[in-house]
């Protein structure tokens, strides 16, 4: 059955909407051989946007290959996905996986099962470990496969950031760009859900993968966009829903596109035939209570000066924190607390630090901390 709107997971088909300009730019990146580098808040559709553009590239020269490294705990970890994925997504055929393995990467001894239930979908194990490959054997795979099958390999890696965790991580990111930097038909397109980690991978001068790419901010999808999306889903069940309530739907949530579809969905729950106040209102507080268990993890063991500064900004105090005043009406303890608090913040991904101050990343986060904390 298919979804009336679609949040938490990528979306595809009718529940994709508008990024025409991020898609074209990514197709003729995709097709023309450039890096990539994606960059955006969460819940942004970074992942979907990838996967629309991996459907639609237009060249027959072009093969994309998607990967998802969230769970890779390690190097080693990494470069299993990386090879993995590299076999099963250039096979022309699913029978041409195990041939893909065996012309590869000889030396290892993969377990192979077929999942029927799946069409067919095909379950790789390939335990490779420094015994049979070194790094930089794995890392040139895509440009040897590219070269036997004469075709321009595009690698999208999904949760890129995930490397910065693995032991010696400098050292393996430098191993990758020194190998990947030299592929001549091979092209990345590198993102991931954290921004900040994202941000210090690429945009730090004295990291490895600086200048790796052409950088890709994804910013909000426009409201003037989302409103006929909105409206054409409602008709689609019989219901009506004005202009201004798809405008006070994107609004609230700052056009998060995610949230724009969650919370379209409650209201959508609470409408029996035209979107009214009573509705949106009773929309958005499903939607804060659907998130509290999220919201209530993400707290949990912030210290009293770590709530306090969330305090803060929840009174939309976004700047000066090193005034007496706002030190002691917030009790942020010291001046020298600031930059400490804000570090610890930043990695929790709580808040975001933009040129005009320091704001909470994510604004339903904003409004559940604001209803539960600020009474």
């Amino acid at each position: 059955m298919e979804k009336t709107f679609v949040y938490g997971v990528s979306v595809d088909g009718d529940n994709f909407t508008d990024r025409e300009t991020e898609t074209k730019r990514l197709q003729l990146d995709f097709e023309n051989g450039v890096n990539v580098i994606l960059i955006s808040p969460r819940r942004m559709g970074k992942t979907s946007l990838v996967r629309r553009v991996q459907e639609t590239v237009g060249s027959d020269d072009v093969i994309v290959v998607y990967m998802d490294v969230y769970d890779c705990r390690s190097e080693y970890d990494f470069y299993n996905r990386f090879a993995t994925e590299l076999l099963k997504q250039t096979a022309s055929h699913i029978n041409n996986v195990v041939e893909n393995v065996k012309d590869f990467l000889s030396r290892v001894s993969p377990k192979i099962s077929f999942n029927p239930d799946a069409n067919n979908d095909i379950s790789i194990s390939l335990g490779i470990t420094p015994k049979e490959y070194q790094p930089e054997e794995i890392l040139q795979l895509p440009e040897t496969i590219a070269i036997k099958k004469k075709k321009h390999i595009v690698v999208c890696i999904d949760e890129f950031q995930q490397i910065g965790s693995f032991s010696d991580s400098v050292t393996t990111q430098k191993k990758m760009r020194g190998v990947w930097q030299h592929q001549h038909n091979v092209s990345y397109c590198l993102f991931g859900s954290k921004q900040h980690l994202l941000t210090q991978i690429f945009q730090s001068k004295n990291m490895p993968f600086y200048q790796f790419g052409d950088i890709v901010y994804l910013n909000p999808i426009p409201t003037e966009k989302w409103i006929p999306f909105i409206q054409k889903k409602f008709l689609n069940k019989n219901l009506s829903i004005s202009d201004v309530y798809c405008e006070k739907i994107c609004s609230v949530v700052n056009n998060h596109s995610s949230y724009v579809q969650q919370l379209a969905w409650n209201v959508m729950l609470n409408t029996e035939d035209v979107v009214t106040e009573e509705s949106l209102q009773n929309g958005l507080s499903d939607l804060l209570i659907n998130n509290s268990p999220l919201f209530m993890q993400q707290i949990e063991g912030l210290t009293t000066y770590q709530m306090n500064f969330l305090k803060m900004l929840a009174a939309d105090v976004n700047s000066d924190f090193m005034s007496s005043k706002i030190l002691s009406e917030y009790q942020l303890g010291s001046k020298s607390n600031i930059p400490r608090l804000k570090r610890t913040l930043l990695e929790k991904e709580l808040i975001e630090i933009r040129l005009d101050g320091v704001y909470f990343s994510d604004p339903v986060f904003k409004m559940w901390f604001k209803r539960e904390w600020c009474k």
